[in-house]
C-alpha cells in the first residue's frame, strides 16, 4: 500500500510542477494564476484537459503545442519530473507510511510540501528575473506561521519566543523596504534575500540554514568560475566585470535549502 501512496505523491508532485511553470511565467507579469486557464505562450490558444496532463501530455504531443506545433521547452517536462521526485523524497525522508502516521506527521508533511512549493516558485522566478516576488514570500510566511501556532498550541512547543523574534525582524525589514528603500529608489533585492533567509530559518531552523548558506556559496563560486572560463574562451567578447554581474542568490538559496531539508530529515528520521 505504501507503494501506491508514494505513486500518488509523485503524481501530486508532477501536478505541482506543472503549476510551478505557470506561476513562474505569470506572477512576474501580474497575471492570474488560479482562475485563468492555461494557454500556449506562442499562439495563446487555451489548453484542453488532455494538453495539461503532467509528463504524459508532453510525451504524447512530441514536445510540441497541439495547435501551433511550436516546440515546448523540455525544461517543463524536467521540472514536472523533478518536482514529483522531490515530493516523494520528502515523504521518504520523514518515513511517511499508511501504517504508522499521526496528526503531527501529516501536518508537517502538508506544510512541508507547501514550503517546498514556495521555494520552487521563488527559485524559478529569481533565476529568470533576478527578483524575489513578495506575494510568494508572504504565502510562505502564512504557511509557516500557521504551523508555528499549531506547534505552540497543540504540541506545546516552548520555542515560540524564537518565532516571534524572527517575525518581528521580518516586519521591520518589510517596513524598512517599503518606507525607505522604495522612496530612495534603491535596490531592495538584498533585503528580499534576507527576508527569504528568515523564512528558511523559521521552518528549517538555524543549523540547516547554515549548511544552506555554505552550499549556496559553493554553487555561486562554481558559477563565477565557469563564467570566467567561458568569458576567456570568447576572444571576440570584451571581458566582463565578474564581481558586478548579477547572480540569482535566491535561486541558489532555495535549491540548497530544499536539498539540506531533505538530507536533514533523512539523518534525523533514519539515524535512530
Amino acid at each position: 500500500m505504501d507503494y501506491l501512496l508514494y505513486l500518488l505523491i509523485f503524481c501530486i508532485g508532477t501536478l505541482f510542477g506543472s503549476f510551478f511553470t505557470l506561476a513562474v511565467y505569470r506572477i512576474p507579469l501580474r497575471q492570474d494564476i488560479t482562475h485563468t486557464r492555461s494557454y500556449c505562450p506562442n499562439c495563446n490558444h487555451k489548453l484542453g484537459f488532455w494538453d495539461m496532463i503532467p509528463i504524459l501530455s508532453y510525451l504524447f504531443l512530441g514536445g510540441k503545442c497541439r495547435y501551433c506545433k511550436q516546440k515546448i521547452r523540455i525544461r517543463y517536462l524536467l521540472l514536472e519530473v523533478f518536482s514529483g521526485t522531490v515530493f516523494v523524497l520528502f515523504a521518504l525522508s520523514i518515513k511517511l507510511s499508511l501504517y504508522s502516521w499521526n496528526q503531527s506527521t501529516i501536518l508537517y508533511f502538508i506544510i512541508g510540501l507547501l514550503y517546498i512549493a514556495t521555494m520552487f516558485i521563488i527559485a524559478g522566478i529569481d533565476k529568470e528575473k533576478i527578483r524575489i516576488e513578495k506575494p510568494v514570500l508572504l504565502f510562505g510566511f502564512i504557511c509557516v506561521t500557521f504551523y508555528m501556532i499549531y506547534l505552540y498550541i497543540v504540541e506545546k512547543n516552548p520555542s515560540m519566543y524564537r518565532y516571534v523574534i524572527y517575525l518581528a525582524i521580518v516586519c521591520f525589514l518589510i517596513l524598512f523596504n517599503t518606507f525607505y528603500l522604495r522612496k530612495k529608489g534603491k535596490d531592495s533585492y538584498p533585503i528580499d534575500v534576507l527576508i527569504l533567509s528568515l523564512l528558511m530559518v523559521l521552518f528549517t531552523y538555524e543549523a540547516v540554514y547554515i549548511y544552506t548558506v555554505l552550499l549556496t556559496l559553493i554553487a555561486v563560486c562554481v558559477q563565477l568560475l565557469l563564467h570566467k572560463i567561458t568569458t576567456k574562451k570568447k576572444e571576440a567578447v570584451k571581458k566582463t566585470n565578474i564581481p558586478n554581474s548579477k547572480i540569482p542568490v535566491g535561486f541558489y538559496l532555495c535549491t540548497a535549502n530544499i536539498i539540506m531539508l531533505l538530507v536533514t530529515n533523512f539523518v534525523i528520521f533514519y539515524g535512530n
